[in-house]
């Protein structure tokens, strides 16, 4: 399975012809993409019933994958935030079985301590049935030990562009799935991707899929508006390409 999507659902202007009806915007998106993720959880907590409303508005199949929020990641960094992660579970639980995945990202400076990660990652694999993706950003997690950690907990590591480390560039953890975040490049979160580039991601995520995997990707080149054109380019030559 392939699902690409954007870092949330607003759509631009100059795109708006391409969606169908719908009371909103995501309606409106859903009549397009299969998937989002929900990146707004990360900044603040959102209420159960506004995740209910959220399931509510797209067809049975869409799926959402929710960012785990800053308090557990950058302020707690994975350490006794038992409760935090409860409550963000009871809220998020709303989408119901349209929440498929959930989303770690973690801050630059956190290096890899497998003292840390893998009680957490394994705390949370077992209260969350869905899929699990972790983007670090400290090169010590781009290593065997840290490897073999996410392998094991079946957690997925995210392949994100700008690419920061060498060792970075290409997906890794649990190979059965694959989630891709491209959040603009040379500059982030306004950079559109070219065509070419398109098509050889496009490539990749079919082999990927031909492999066995799932296949995540989410454009966060949201800021110029780049993100739901680049998606939808890459969803008609995926289209082709079968």
């Amino acid at each position: 399975m392939i699902l690409v999507g954007c870092a949330g659902w607003s759509l631009p202007r100059a795109a708006q012809e391409a969606f169908g009806a719908g009371g909103d915007h995501l309606a409106r998106y859903a009549t397009r993409f299969a998937a989002t993720e929900i990146n707004s959880s990360f900044h603040r907590p959102h209420r159960r019933a506004l995740y209910e409303k959220w399931a509510a508005a797209v067809p049975p199949a869409f799926r959402f994958c929710a960012k785990l929020p800053r308090t557990i990641t950058h302020e707690r960094r994975l350490v006794d935030c038992e409760p935090l992660l409860d409550e963000f579970l009871m809220q998020a639980s709303g989408l119901g079985d349209k929440l498929a995945c959930l989303l770690v990202q973690l801050p630059p400076s956190f290096a890899f301590d497998a003292t840390v990660a893998g009680p957490f990652l394994a705390w949370l694999v077992a209260r969350f049935a869905g899929a699990v993706a972790l983007e670090p950003r400290h090169a010590s997690w781009f290593t065997p030990q840290a490897e073999a950690l996410l392998r094991r907990a079946e957690v997925a590591r995210v392949l994100a562009d700008p690419v920061r480390h060498d060792a970075a560039g290409s997906p890794g953890g649990w190979p059965q799935r694959v989630y891709l975040r491209l959040h603009g490049s040379p500059r982030m979160y306004y950079s559109s991707y070219e065509s070419p580039l398109l098509q050889v991601l496009a490539d990749r995520m079919l082999q990927a899929e031909a492999d066995g995997a799932e296949v995540w990707c989410i454009f966060d080149n949201t800021a110029s508006g780049a993100a739901t054109a680049n998606a939808l380019e890459l969803l008609h030559l995926l289209k082709e390409r079968r």
